[in-house]
């Protein structure tokens, strides 16, 4: 279907693209020697172990059920013996459970049974359930209950935005696995019980909106490169021009919103029977020797991938997990990948600021930026206090995005965007 112009929301900011891999086609990795694969891999409740240590295990079994309907199965991604079951550190500082999987190298698999052109709506909602799919795009938000809404839906809304500044995965999936994408998305569709399908894709990427114009049944929308236009709630707004009220769900404007890579993984669940065992990445930034595109199996460890790059430049100095602007800082590349797990920055001096922070400056430039209206400034103040609740009443801090706008235009280098991750952390523990 021929390209039709979206909208545009208020605010935000322009970063730079620094799409250095976006023209690399997608390598496949080999499979680790050890899959450590955390039970923690969707959002919510960790899974539970339903494996023990020297059970023989095949690829795309169950090692780890959801344990609530906010949280999700873990199947392994390689072949062999289960060596460990033990808690050790994660990406940011905390601790999980991993399950440590020793590779034969036989790759034998135990798949779900492939579904049927016919498959239900019942059936593949189960499908996601089972296969472990949840949310690509990084939260990693369990994908089938978002095929349950509260309220009927009648727009599926597939986000082929990817406006974080170096990550392309997105973008090499949409030119190399158009086709599955789209079946992907129609699978869901049905899931849903629609037929409206529309997906955004920013401007700077031409080439994926000419892919997904051949498709009578997908209206593509072509997005002004903003950020963060792939929020959902921006998302939304710019391809249909409903908005999302505060403190309400995609499902609330009529809209269920869909990765790219979900709907990869929606394609493969159903036709294949495979469960959510790998993902494609984006190794970047001036600090690797040669930057990738890698499709990796779930529970290789960074360093790994990393080696497969070629390895890191002495010059290193700042790890990130995800992109730069809603990605995390890592203390080093002991961790293995998740199902979230979109993007690797290696980055050097040129490519960060490291000022030390100085006082607030009263500007307003966060609140300016600010995508869904809200008051940084206030959440940073109250949360320096301790006084969460403040930071919720006068912030708004729990309708925050957490795309980190505020802190690319802070002129003092304030870290807002920890302290709206601690506010949100410490109000959901209270609450």
């Amino acid at each position: 279907m021929k390209k039709i112009k979206g909208f545009y929301f208020s605010r935000g900011v322009h970063v730079p693209d620094r799409k250095t891999t976006a023209s690399l086609p997608i390598e496949n990795m080999p499979a680790p020697e050890i899959a450590s694969l955390s039970v923690s891999m969707a959002l919510g409740k960790p899974a539970t172990p339903v494996v023990a240590v020297g059970d023989k295990v095949k690829v795309g079994q169950l090692i780890a059920e959801a344990s609530g309907p906010i949280s999700g199965n873990v199947h392994s991604s390689v072949s062999g013996e289960v060596v460990a079951i033990s808690s050790a550190p994660n990406a940011t500082g905390g601790t999980e459970t991993y399950i440590d999987i020793r590779n034969d190298g036989n790759d034998e698999t135990a798949f779900l049974e492939p579904l049927g052109s016919d498959a239900t709506r019942e059936q593949l909602i189960a499908r996601v359930r089972d296969a472990g799919i949840v949310g690509m795009g990084g939260a990693g938000f369990p994908t089938a209950v978002k095929l349950l809404p509260r309220t009927p839906v009648d727009t599926l809304v597939i986000n082929g935005a990817e406006c974080e500044p170096y990550l392309t995965c997105d973008c090499r999936l949409m030119l190399e696995q158009t086709d599955e994408i789209v079946r992907g998305a129609r699978y869901f569709a049905k899931a849903l019980g629609i037929d409206n399908i529309v997906i955004g894709i920013e401007a700077n990427k031409p080439e994926c909106i000419s892919a997904f114009e051949k498709y009578d049944d997908v209206k593509v929308v072509e997005l002004k490169k903003q950020y963060p236009m792939g929020g959902e709630k921006q998302l939304i707004y710019c391809t249909t021009k409903r908005k999302v009220p505060a403190g309400k769900l995609p499902a609330d404007a009529g809209c269920d919103v869909q990765n790219v890579a979900t709907c990869l993984a929606m394609c493969e669940a159903v036709e294949k029977g495979k469960p959510l065992i790998e993902r494609v990445m984006t190794v970047a930034g001036n600090g690797v020797e040669n930057p990738k595109n890698v499709r990796v199996r779930l529970g290789t460890s960074l360093v790994s991938v990393v080696n497969f790059c070629g390895g890191a430049k002495e010059n290193v100095v700042k790890l990130v997990s995800g992109g730069p602007m809603m990605g995390f800082a890592i203390v080093g590349l002991s961790t293995p990948t998740k199902k979230t797990t979109g993007g690797l920055l290696l980055l050097t001096s040129d490519e960060i600021d490291d000022s030390r922070p100085t006082h607030c400056l009263s500007c307003g430039k966060c609140a300016d930026v600010c995508p869904m209206h809200l008051m940084p400034m206030n959440t940073v103040f109250y949360t320096k206090a301790g006084d969460y609740e403040g930071a919720a009443v006068m912030g708004g801090v729990m309708n925050c995005i957490e795309c980190g706008a505020c802190a690319y235009v802070c002129p003092a280098k304030q870290p807002l965007l920890q302290n709206i991750r601690l506010a949100k952390a410490e109000l959901r523990k209270k609450r």
